[in-house]
């Protein structure tokens, strides 16, 4: 099974064909919204820094496994600069890349805010393909790693907010680079993606509030994929609820504010497909969030949930 595992996850990461959405994904994509949309940039009003670790289909051989580390800050009150790193290892592929962030803020009325975001960075990919466990030894094809080139990217981004509701447009990736050319192109190996993101919160009760959001993501010749998430919020301080990604999986989050900066959380999902769902034990995310106060902040009166 373990051999089976490999050369078909090596296979998938490696025929660089643009059918299929090729971006990490995120059960917390809600607290991770600077690694899709580079408006979102310093909207929280305070140095932010949240890091994820998701570690997708345990007990498949060679399953996903990606990180992401976020920084971002308001400048004034025009513009935000932020920094998003990710890692992302499927097989015996490894892709990274690191881009800055930077939003312009334009206030519409006293109570809601449009961001408009552009982000620039690079991109990395290599695979170990000699240290793959293969049936034909002498194949030509597993002789010899790949390694590219730093590859420049670009993208942009639209995200709107008022206190209780968000919403963002964005293509994080304009450029669709091709890896194994080492080549900047229209029709290379990377495709382009397409973010929609929303949310809002309200409140049910003086101890419970209810915040739902979902994200949807386009690419060409992939069915177009949402995440429907519905969380419920106890004196602002637990986190409980459940998620829905279309076409994958289902799962849970729970989540603590520590304290009105600092934020744990963490999810479960267990994918429902045919294809996989017999050979894991499911996804696992842990996420880690906090809010640095600015001098001019007495304090941060009660947690920012986007």
């Amino acid at each position: 099974m373990k051999l089976r595992n490999k050369l078909f996850l090596a296979a998938v990461a490696l025929t660089g064909t643009a059918t299929a959405q090729q971006d990490a994904m995120f059960t917390h994509y809600m607290n991770n919204t600077l690694a899709v949309n580079p408006a979102y940039a310093g909207t929280r009003n305070a140095l932010t820094i949240t890091g994820l670790h998701r570690s997708q289909w345990v007990g498949f051989d060679g399953a996903p496994v990606t990180q992401t580390l976020t920084v971002h800050t308001p400048l004034n009150r025009k513009m935000g600069l932020g920094l998003s790193v990710v890692n992302d290892k499927i097989g015996p592929v490894n892709t990274s890349g690191a881009f800055a962030d930077y939003a312009y803020y334009l206030k519409l009325d006293d109570k809601s805010q449009l961001s408009l975001g552009v982000s620039a960075g690079l991109n990395f990919m290599k695979a170990d393909l000699a240290g793959l466990t293969i049936i034909d030894p002498n194949d030509a094809s597993f002789k010899e790693n790949i390694s590219s080139k730093l590859l420049p990217n670009f993208g942009f981004g639209m995200y709107y907010r008022r206190p209780k509701f968000y919403a963002g447009l964005s293509v994080p990736k304009l450029l669709e680079n091709n890896f194994y050319s080492n080549t900047v192109s229209g029709s290379g190996k990377e495709t382009r993606h397409y973010y929609l993101i929303c949310g809002g919160v309200t409140k049910l009760s003086p101890e419970v509030e209810f915040h739902p959001t979902t994200l949807v993501k386009a690419t060409e010749g992939a069915p177009v994929e949402a995440d429907l998430t519905t969380t419920f919020i106890f004196h602002k301080r637990f986190l409980l609820g459940g998620t829905f990604r279309t076409g994958d999986a289902v799962g849970g989050l729970i989540g603590f504010y520590v304290t009105n900066q600092l934020h744990l959380g963490y999810s479960y999902d267990w994918s429902y497909k045919l294809e996989t769902f017999r050979y894991n034990q499911g996804s696992h995310e842990i996420m880690l969030s906090y809010d640095f106060i600015f001098k001019n902040d007495d304090k941060i009166r009660s947690p920012r949930y986007f």
